[in-house]
């Protein structure tokens, strides 16, 4: 599946994506806590058995075994990573029969021809040229092929549903943080809701889409809580945002996230979260 690669774009990612970027625990918190939904979705391409099928920034690789199940006894599964450390976890464990490569994925040094289905979730987002970033999957692709763009979103009226006001100033400082730590304009915080758009834009066809919603509520298992704790309350809000609230409100914040603190969210007997992840499809 080897092939010359295509000419460089870019050396780092919209979000500062490297190869010597590391957010592996993060990845694995939320396959964990979305795995259901996640193999659900898998569930929805109807995959079949001898089909090849790319994973297109796999991450730490879990979605590797799901895949390949699906495509079993004969079919065959590569994941690929920018990041280093992504890949090293994404091989660990993993059979004969799963390949886990290093590579841009905007460069990926493979033939056309060589995929059924291209596997893509929460990656695009990470691309300065989404439709770019589209139209080289699906150059990897043999006749009617499928790329599947997966994207996770957070729905902004749950977060804190007993107090709306707090819920919309951590909104807009979390957005105002992206917008100066990465010089992002307000079309860029955007884009993870303009996928089928980016599909047809990349000339796929038949694009269509599904919305999964991932609801959880008190009492939390221990997945639900270790994903809410260290990926949000602890690593998306913390203390990278006190620049852009009050201090009263940055203080009652920290009291939300805090699991040591009496008023902790997670803690509550009403917590209530949402957050979706919507697979959109189309063909070649």
């Amino acid at each position: 599946m080897t092939s010359s690669a295509a000419p460089a774009v870019s050396t780092v990612g919209l979000l500062g994506d490297t190869p010597e970027r590391d957010y592996a625990f993060k990845l694995r918190l939320f396959n964990s806590f979305a795995a259901s939904e996640l193999r659900q979705a898998i569930g929805s391409l109807a995959l079949q058995p001898g089909m090849r099928v790319l994973d297109a920034g796999c991450g730490t690789g879990e979605a590797l075994a799901w895949l390949m199940h699906a495509v079993e006894p004969n079919g065959t599964v590569l994941g690929v990573d920018l990041s280093a450390a992504h890949v090293n976890a994404a091989r660990h464990g993993q059979p004969p029969t799963i390949r886990v490569m290093q590579a841009d994925l905007l460069e990926m040094p493979i033939a056309a021809g060589s995929f059924d289905v291209v596997w893509c979730v929460n990656v695009i987002n990470h691309l300065r040229d989404p439709v770019l970033g589209v139209q080289r999957l699906a150059s990897l692709l043999g006749p009617h092929g499928r790329v599947a763009l997966g994207q996770s979103s957070f729905l902004p009226d749950m977060y804190f549903a007993w107090d709306a006001r707090l819920e919309q100033l951590t909104n807009e400082a979390v957005r105002a943080y992206y917008r100066d730590r990465y010089f992002l304009s307000e079309r860029d915080l955007t884009k993870t809701r303009s996928l089928v758009g980016t599909l047809q834009r990349a000339g796929l066809r038949q694009v269509h889409a599904r919305t999964y919603l991932i609801e959880r509520i008190a009492p939390l298992d221990e997945t639900a809580r270790n994903y809410l704790l260290e990926g949000i309350f602890r690593g998306t809000w913390g203390e990278r945002l006190r620049p852009y609230l009050s201090p009263e409100d940055y203080a009652e914040l920290s009291r939300l996230c805090d699991p040591e603190d009496a008023h902790f969210a997670l803690h509550r007997p009403d917590f209530h979260f949402l957050q979706s992840f919507s697979l959109v499809v189309g063909e070649i």
